[in-house]
């Protein structure tokens, strides 16, 4: 197994979790708990992932973020460099299109929090950010928790949208799944399945702990 994209893959899917989790937190709360009309064409945009094919996100990220854009001309004025085919760049897609797999299990537990409980919260004077984090967070957790496993899990196996975001450049975009089609294509076929058993094993233990968070009943 190529250590250099070993250690970039898990360095690309410990921080697409961390921010996904940041980010993704609020949203998630927003979600379950907004009344607005809106709230169905935001959650359709932010779930167009799970069934674009990757290859078009990609393109439409690279679209988006080169250097004759206003996103990409900012960037590489601000720090002197291209987003496409870079560490930050494949960054940037990760985000993208992991989103929709870790704010499905945010949301669905963040939906099964019986509202009397917010509400008891709330005539106690806890303020809104208090309850989250004291009342919501704790009863979701398993939900939370299912989804920062399935984000990380499905960083590490990503192919298309980095390979059209970040290309395949050693020690700066080329990934686990990268030296799997490499090896494919130099007919060293040993090497490729030595990469693809590790990760279809990683992938069963992590839904393995996924289904086993699922069976327990959330507790406060």
């Amino acid at each position: 197994m190529d250590s250099a994209a070993l250690w970039l893959t898990l360095k690309l899917a410990t921080c697409t979790t961390l921010i996904l989790v940041v980010g993704g937190l609020p949203l998630a709360w927003w979600l379950a708990t907004t009344r607005w009309p809106g709230r169905v064409v935001v959650e359709a945009i932010l779930s167009l992932p799970l069934v674009l094919p990757p290859t078009v996100l990609g393109f439409y990220l690279l679209m988006a973020t080169g250097p004759r854009t206003w996103m990409g001309a900012r960037y590489a004025e601000w720090f002197g460099s291209t987003l496409p085919f870079s560490f930050p760049g494949i960054l940037m897609a990760s985000v993208v299109f992991n989103l929709p797999f870790v704010l499905r299990p945010f949301l669905a537990g963040f939906s099964g929090v019986d509202r009397r409980f917010l509400e008891a919260s709330w005539c106690l004077g806890v303020s809104r950010v208090g309850t989250f984090l004291r009342v919501a967070l704790p009863l979701a957790w398993t939900g939370v928790l299912s989804g920062v496993v399935l984000g990380f899990a499905h960083t590490v196996g990503e192919f298309g949208v980095i390979l059209m975001v970040g290309g395949n450049i050693p020690g700066a975009t080329r990934t686990l799944s990268m030296t799997i089609y490499d090896d494919v294509q130099a007919m060293r076929y040993a090497e490729a399945g030595e990469t693809a058993l590790w990760l279809v094993g990683f992938a069963f233990l992590s839904l393995c702990l996924v289904f086993l968070l699922n069976r327990r009943p959330p507790t406060l």
